[in-house]
């Protein structure tokens, strides 16, 4: 076969892939297994899911189609049919071919960008650069891929050279005694700011090994299902735990990894690293040791995923680290690991004066919760008492920010609606069998019972969409924001596959997150491609792009089932209280400028063809650089509206001034809000009509 598809000089393409075969076969076999029997709508693995995943998978080993030639393709491509019956037969030629291919192909590349970048680039030559690559050829010859790597990389240094040459003019315009460079120079800076970011890039990709790639061909097996089934190699399992519970235990410091050194570039505040005060952002990490080994472990050169599972350890346990300082300073500290909770994943809330009402806002950026043990802190538990807190200041309405909430725990948001209502259900689940199942809120009690708006976008997902949803069916609150939210409304779970194989050899085999149902609103439609639409809509930058479940491959989907049982609230004047807020967003000049940014972001991200000519580039950026201080004026905007933390936060702040820094950014960045103030003005409208139906 080898001389059939490459010739002799290519046989080494077919090296083995991964020093664990047996794991891999093992690791496609049980996916397989799961994706038949627990997925919601299974497919059949034939030639046509075969295609899909083909394609699927040469996108992401090359989306920019910058390594693979033609032929490589073409080679590839005598598998289209076949990868089905490999998946069958826990084969795994394929992937081992396109992997090998690949390695070399990189290899290639990185002697091709140095070569490329040695000399200089002439930006008085008219040329243009095609990004669209979706319909891109693949190069056929060295010398096409070459021109393509070239057109990339003298792109990419014309941006830079450009802002030289306009800081050296202002550099000269406030002191004209400044040493002018001559362009050349420029130039060469330029090119070398490139080269230090694909250095950067090629030290990324060279840390990736085998298993890596493999976990990328595994999912492109699995979004062929839907485009939330996802494989979770294990570092990627920690880190949907940490994303849905917010917390981790280890010293509490974000790392990063440049020129093969591990670098701290944020001390998380209240963790244990910033309790112990001994590390600084800018510190390297050049060794680890663990507090019962007597040898450190030099993590210099090291994968960042391998020095963070060096760094990480359970709670009460000591890390010896070797630090070379910002100072130069070479010395050890020793850290006791502890639980850090991640402040930026929590609810929060602020008190909302506007007159001389005061009102509440929270925002909850996900629906979080502790994937080992629910009862711990979670998304339902922290509103519950931001509610508690902001009723004690007596406020007259509460506004819920859900914009840019993806979703998290079906559970947390059945718990949340029933802040808001009587008991009654909140969310319909229908599982692969049609069987379906209301999820109700069981307690009869109401937290609040007062004016409510809940506000979402396109990026409003999953659990925002079953609480939005509920709230609009009940008629309990109005939805401001855009036209529809995200459209996801299936629900996933997570399968240990360690759990249905149990071997210490074979090493530990990640997990699966598979969709195995679909959730309704309470009046038996679907949020899946439909989303949530807006009572009240208003434009934001995300208007006129598709970012939505529609715009997704392989998306189940819409349909309805019969509705539930529900008695809707009574929002008096409810389409009074709605015509408006239409009618003041009509003369809002703000929200005019921010439809007209929306436009001309979606013109600008449809653009394909770019010069490389630099004076075509500057005239483009000097009329882009128009555009932009025009629409400038959007950040000017204030409202007259103020925010402030309640008391028990307050607090907390005497003790922590990074919270207090963080919570003053918040509130001046909600001052400049229209989309707040039109939620808190619709808040007032809704108390009007109450009031006036009490008369």
């Amino acid at each position: 076969m080898c001389s059939v598809l490459f010739g002799i000089a290519s046989c080494s393409f077919l090296s083995k892939a991964d020093a664990n075969p047996e794991r891999n076969k093992l690791l496609i076999d049980l996916i397989s297994f799961v994706l038949d029997r627990e997925h919601f709508d299974a497919r059949k693995i034939n030639d046509e899911f075969s295609k899909e995943v083909y394609h699927s998978f040469i996108e992401a080993l090359d989306p920019q189609k910058r390594y693979f030639y033609q032929s490589d393709i073409d080679d590839l491509s005598v598998y289209i049919n076949d990868i089905d019956n490999q998946i069958n037969d826990k084969e795994l030629t394929f992937f081992d071919l396109a992997y090998s291919i690949l390695k070399v192909r990189i290899d290639e590349a990185q002697n091709l960008y140095k070569e490329l970048l040695d000399e200089p680039f002439d930006f008085n030559e008219e040329d243009t650069i095609n990004v669209d690559y979706d319909n891109l050829e693949y190069a056929s010859t060295k010398q096409e891929l070459s021109e393509r790597w070239m057109k990339r990389l003298k792109f990419s240094t014309l941006s830079t050279y450009y802002d030289k040459i306009e800081e050296q003019k202002i550099a000269l315009e406030n002191n004209p005694e400044t040493e002018e460079k001559p362009l050349e120079e420029l130039e060469a800076e330029a090119r070398e700011i490139t080269e230090s970011s694909i250095n950067e890039y090629f030290d990324f990709t060279n840390d990736l090994e085998a298993k890596d790639w493999f976990s990328v061909y595994v999912n492109s097996i699995v979004v062929a299902f839907d485009p939330h089934t996802y494989y979770f190699a294990p570092k990627d399992k920690d880190r949907f735990d940490i994303s849905m519970s917010g917390k981790l235990e280890g010293i509490g410091a974000r790392l990063s990894k440049k020129n093969d050194n591990i670098k701290i570039v944020e001390v998380i505040s209240g963790g244990p690293a910033w309790r112990g005060e001994e590390v600084e952002v800018g510190d390297i990490i050049l060794k680890v040791r663990q507090q019962d080994e007597k040898e450190a472990v030099s993590i210099v050169g090291m994968r960042l995923d391998d020095a963070v599972s060096l760094i990480k350890g359970p709670k009460g346990t000591k890390v010896i680290l070797t630090l070379r300082r910002v100072s130069g300073a070479i010395e050890d500290i020793v850290i006791t690991r502890d639980v850090v909770e991640l402040e930026e994943t929590y609810a929060k809330s602020s008190l909302v004066k506007k007159d001389k009402h005061l009102y509440g806002l929270i925002n909850l950026p996900k629906f979080y919760f502790n994937t080992q043990d629910y009862n711990q802190r979670n998304a339902a538990s922290d509103v519950e008492k931001e509610i508690e807190y902001l009723k004690e200041k007596n406020i007259e309405g509460l506004v819920i920010d859900l914009r840019n909430n993806g979703g998290g725990s079906l559970q947390t948001v059945v718990d949340i609606a029933g802040l808001f209502i009587k008991k009654g259900p909140v969310v319909q689940v229908k599982r692969r069998n049609g069987s379906t199942q209301v999820l109700n809120d069981e307690d009869p009690s109401l937290l609040w019972d007062g004016p409510l708006v809940i506000m979402v976008n396109e990026l409003s997902a999953s659990a925002s969409e079953i609480l939005a949803a509920a709230m609009q069916d009940y008629k309990r609150a109005i939805v401001i924001g855009s036209k529809q939210t995200y459209g996801k409304g299936t629900v996933q779970n997570i399968i240990d596959l360690n759990r249905l194989y149990r071997n210490s050899s074979i090493g530990d085999l990640g997990a699966i997150k598979i969709t195995t149902q679909k959730f309704y609103r309470v009046n038996g439609g679907s949020t899946q491609l439909e989303g949530v639409k807006s009572d009240i809509i208003v434009p934001d930058q995300y208007s006129y792009i598709d970012i939505g479940e529609k715009d997704q491959d392989n998306p189940l989907p819409y349909d309805k089932i019969a509705p539930a049982d529900y008695s809707q609230w009574t929002i008096t004047n409810y389409q009074e209280i709605i015509n408006r807020s239409r009618l003041r967003m009509k003369k809002n000049s703000q929200l005019q400028l921010i439809d007209e940014n929306a436009k001309w972001i979606s013109e600008r991200r449809n653009t394909n063809q770019f010069s490389i000519n630099f004076n075509n580039y500057k005239d483009k950026i000097d009329h882009n650089e128009e555009k932009v201080t025009y629409f400038e004026k959007i950040k000017d905007y204030r409202s007259d509206i103020s925010f402030k933390s309640l008391p028990y936060e307050m607090a907390l702040i005497e003790n922590d001034t990074v919270l207090g820094t963080k919570r003053d950014r918040w509130h001046e960045n909600l001052t400049t809000d229209v989309y707040i103030e039109e939620a808190v003005n619709v808040l007032q409208d809704i108390e009007l009509e109450t009031a006036k139906s009490r008369r």
